[in-house]
């Protein structure tokens, strides 16, 4: 019979290990990290479930708008050379990163990172706060296209004619558009702006909530809870539908979009190659930042959810299958637009290239369904509180359900200010400077915590213990080399390259821009402060507290080989050991007990 037991190279003698001392009809093994004694934390109930949950959060606005839109900006066809080399030296290397430490650790990125590196744990803490942020006005979006699916039922549809009361006089219709060019805009544009929108002058005319959008968010919300407010035990069921029915509508309308007048035009844009782009530095920074996007790391996400695995399961599999279908829907999603793209500029009598410059939300709302990247991101803040404040919220709140309940609302409250008249422009401040400025730099201190201070070669070992096999030396390299050193030149390039978010042709007033800079700082200031926490409830001088706070709070079982567990009763001449907690000066634990989170 073969068990989780571990062997010191050279030697007969048994070392128990209370971590992988279990008993084989027990479906969990790893570390047990419950703060309630009889109530163990919640597993996907089949692989299926974590598999589609991580498709259907990886899979977004990044594949179905940014991919394409990058990829006819970037060099058509030719974006696809850096776009897959990117995808290999840093998208699936951080995705099988992130997915093995959460899996290993069994914990959500706050107190994965705390276990890992505590002086970085502010590094999860600043995953978490984008996420939260994230959260307030993503359901914004599926507010949107909830409303346009309520008036999909009018016929004829109300984006479709001028004679509506929004409508202006430059409103024009008919299969010629070409007026467009003269002042002339389209019913399908000023249903979204003058009518979804309302849309103000400028971000100091912010107005008031509209109330039909306030009920749709709402209802975006009541549907997000229903999904999640049982755990995993919810959404695994959910996945089954809102990460596979996008896939049928993208399909549907990739079968309609080539059959449609000017569809070839439309998709020979978006492939033909231009290479003299690949020579630009910009080029190769959109295609790492697309890969990195798009796969959805330093967001949380992935270890929350792999955090839920049993400890026995084979992530590496996992990577490449979640790697392969994002960027098939990114490609399948390219066609399926300019496709459409094509047909728009056959009926405007106008360029492939015009079109794509025009109406980019609008293109959003047609294509986008709700996700389960918005249950996901829940998913990060209730997994982090429930982590590191499980008796109180025992306590308090009683159930999980009330906890689900209150990040819901809260959530809700904070996202009316992007559904008033001047909503949009306070909606592309958050998507600015919470996502594109501040992620890069947590991402970069993510990395360094997990791939130079806890160290490429120990995770390697720890997915060996998980899988039974260690990762390729490619892994290897590119967490200790590639990837840091590719993020850190989107870092800096970033910066080098910044200029003032606009909306438009419109510019934001000083005291906007410093309100962005205060959204970009409620995530990076969580880095100082995960770090004087951890030297905090450290001992000793200020260098003895900085080296404790560097070192992991997890055993290093580098040393030790699986091998067939030995029988006494065999080998009368057999000699055990204490248990590896002991011979490595940490605690014991029985093997059944449970195992106290530290809190942040």
């Amino acid at each position: 019979m073969l068990s989780s037991v571990w062997t010191q190279p050279g030697r007969d003698a048994r070392v128990g290990d209370p971590m992988l001392d279990r008993d084989e009809s027990d479906e969990h093994r790893g570390p047990v990290h419950d703060l309630e004694p009889g109530e163990p934390r919640d597993q996907w109930a089949r692989k299926a479930e974590f598999l589609l949950a991580m498709v259907g959060y990886a899979v977004g606005l990044g594949n179905v708008w940014r991919f394409p839109y990058l990829c006819y900006k970037s060099g058509g066809g030719a974006f696809l050379i850096p776009y897959f080399i990117m995808l290999f030296v840093c998208g699936i290397p951080l995705l099988y990163m992130e997915l093995a430490v959460g899996q290993y650790t069994q914990q959500g990125p706050v107190g994965a990172l705390g276990k890992i590196c505590p002086l970085l744990k502010g590094a999860g803490l600043a995953t978490v706060m984008i996420t939260f942020l994230f959260s307030t006005y993503y359901n914004v979006i599926i507010t949107w296209a909830l409303y346009y699916l309520f008036n999909s039922f009018q016929d004829p549809l109300p984006w479709a004619r001028c004679d509506n009361s929004w409508n202006t006089e430059n409103c024009t219709t008919g299969l010629n558009r070409s007026l467009l060019h003269n002042g002339s805009t389209s019913p399908s544009n000023e249903f979204f702006y003058r009518n979804v929108l309302e849309i103000s002058s400028g971000i100091d005319d912010f107005g008031a909530p509209q109330w039909d959008l306030s009920l749709t968010l709402l209802l975006a919300w009541i549907i997000v809870y229903l999904c999640i407010f049982k755990g995993v035990k919810s959404t695994g069921k959910v996945v089954y539908f809102t990460a596979t029915f996008p896939y049928i509508v993208l399909i549907a309308l990739l079968i309609r979009g080539v059959t449609l007048d000017g569809a070839v035009d439309g998709i020979l844009f978006f492939i033909e190659p231009k290479w003299h782009l690949l020579g630009t530095a910009e080029v190769w920074i959109n295609a790492a930042a697309q890969n990195f996007g798009s796969i959805g790391i330093a967001f949380g996400g992935c270890i929350t959810l792999s955090s839920y695995n049993k400890f026995d399961n084979n992530v590496f599999k996992d990577t490449l299958l979640i790697a392969c279908i994002n960027s098939a829907t990114s490609l399948l999603a390219g066609f399926a637009i300019f496709s459409i793209m094509g047909y728009m500029a056959f009926l405007q009598n106008t360029t492939v290239e015009e079109v794509a410059t025009q109406g980019k939300y609008t293109l959003k709302i047609i294509l986008y369904m709700p996700k389960i990247k918005a249950f996901c991101t829940v998913e990060v803040i209730i997994t982090t509180l429930y982590d590191h404040f499980h008796p109180l919220i025992r306590k308090y709140l009683k159930r999980k359900e009330v906890l689900v309940l209150i990040v819901c609302c809260m959530s809700y409250l904070l996202g009316l200010p992007n559904i008033t008249q001047g909503g949009i422009y306070f909606f592309q401040l958050i998507d600015f400077y919470a996502s594109a400025i501040s992620l890069m730099i947590i991402a970069f201190f993510e990395v360094v915590a997990i791939s130079w201070i806890y160290g490429a070669n120990r995770l390697a070992r720890n997915v060996e213990e998980m899988t039974g096999n260690k990762p390729w030396l490619y892994f290897i390299v590119c967490w200790y080399g590639l990837s840091p050193m590719l993020i850190g030149g989107i870092m800096i390039f970033g910066f080098i390259q910044y200029t003032p978010v606009r909306y438009g042709s419109y510019y934001y007033p000083g005291w906007g821009q410093g309100i962005g800079w205060f959204i970009a700082s409620l995530s990076i200031i969580c880095l100082p402060i995960g770090a004087v926490h951890a030297l905090m409830k450290e001992k000793g001088g200020f260098v003895q507290r900085l080296r404790n706070a560097l070192k992991s709070k997890t055993p290093d079982r580098g040393s030790l080989t699986f091998e067939e567990e030995p029988d006494p009763k065999k080998d009368p001449n057999l000699t055990l050991l204490p248990s590896y907690d002991k011979i490595s000066g940490f605690p014991s634990v029985a093997p059944h007990s449970m195992v106290q989170e530290s809190t942040l």
